[in-house]
């Protein structure tokens, strides 16, 4: 059970590990999707093309969008690639680890449908029978031009009643089912020498500049997560404060004005001094959250991280930042709390 607790912990902690287990999550329900649809081709000279190819390529079309959607790394990269520059320098080549990582997995999806429709064949079948050269068939030789593309476009459909248990039409089918699945097995073939291959080949060469752009592009996949949770909780602790004012200012309105009477209605108490919100929870440990007390400041702070996002050298000045906010940012001992934000 602990394992299982230390796993599960793991997976939630790791962006990488959430976006594997998506990836896996789409694959399976493509080939449970692929399964239970249900086959009609419409047999007609016209739209079986239309209908073969439309299944053949628009489902996996949707899977890589429902991907690129599920993968919280896309919008992250969107975000690195279209933010100004500020005081942090952006680097190409963290744009391009992140966006391959995500395109990686967009595509696992959409190709297991194409190599699952593929290996079948039923979907290649509707879509190219009227492509087929009827010279390679003899039982054709006896048919005129339009007999033979009405009965090449009724080949997908067996149970028509003008190819029910027509040999030519069982010829016609297993031919265009074996290319089908020849293609199939090649585009599986070359798939899988690939991942050999740059799996086997990649320690073969440096792997600095490898690591260097798969840490930074976690460095801002974290990053950008931490900085959102901090808001969550600054906007939590700011509304707590808000509501601690606002009480303590009623209560100073109504003992100005008398209003505060005990039990019996006999005279009233003398006025007490409402405590400040910034004491009723001085011991709360969120100096650095409560530095932010107004709402000028938040939109400034969220303005500055947007268009100057601070630079990568935590030894640097904090004026270096360019956040002009009108408080003293707070200072932090080496070790504690600040680089727990910035730890990956």
């Amino acid at each position: 059970m602990d394992k299982f607790r230390m796993f599960f912990q793991h997976f939630q902690s790791s962006s990488e590990s959430v976006m594997n287990g998506i990836c896996l999550l789409l694959a399976v329900v493509t080939v449970k999707l692929y399964s239970s649809f249900d086959f009609n081709c419409p047999c007609l000279a016209h739209y079986n093309a239309l209908y073969g190819l439309g299944l053949l390529l628009a489902p996996p079309l949707t899977l890589f969008l429902c991907g690129l959607l599920a993968n919280r790394q896309s919008v992250v990269m969107v975000e690195e690639w279209r933010r100004p520059a500020g005081h942090r320098r952006k680097d190409p080549g963290i744009i391009r680890y992140m966006c391959s990582s995500v395109l990686q997995r967009a595509l696992a999806a959409p190709l297991v449908w194409i190599l699952l429709a593929l290996l079948d064949g039923k979907c290649f079948v509707c879509a190219f029978s009227n492509s087929v050269d009827p010279e390679k068939f003899l039982d054709f030789a006896n048919m005129t031009p339009s007999q033979v593309q009405l009965f090449l476009a009724k080949v997908p459909c067996k149970e028509d009643e003008l190819v029910r248990n027509s040999p030519a039409r069982k010829a016609v089918s297993r031919y265009l089912r074996c290319l089908s699945q020849a293609i199939g097995w090649s585009v599986t073939l070359l798939l899988i020498i690939a991942a050999f291959l740059a799996r086997c080949l990649r320690p073969c060469f440096d792997q600095t500049v490898f690591l260097q752009r798969r840490y930074w592009s976690n460095y801002v996949d974290l990053e950008q997560k931490l900085f959102d949770e901090t808001c969550c909780e600054h906007a939590r602790d700011f509304a707590h404060r808000c509501v601690l004012h606002f009480f303590a200012s009623m209560q100073s309105e109504l003992q100005a004005r008398g209003l505060r009477w005990d039990n019996a209605g006999k005279s009233p108490e003398p006025p007490a001094v409402p405590e400040p919100p910034e004491v009723l929870d001085s011991g709360s440990g969120k100096a650095h959250l409560r530095a932010i007390s107004s709402r000028e400041q938040v939109d400034r702070l969220l303005s500055t991280w947007y268009s100057s996002k601070p630079p990568l050298d935590l030894a640097a000045s904090p004026g270096l930042c360019g956040g002009g906010l009108s408080h003293r940012a707070p200072t932090f001992a080496l070790g504690t709390r600040l680089s727990q934000h910035t730890d990956v």
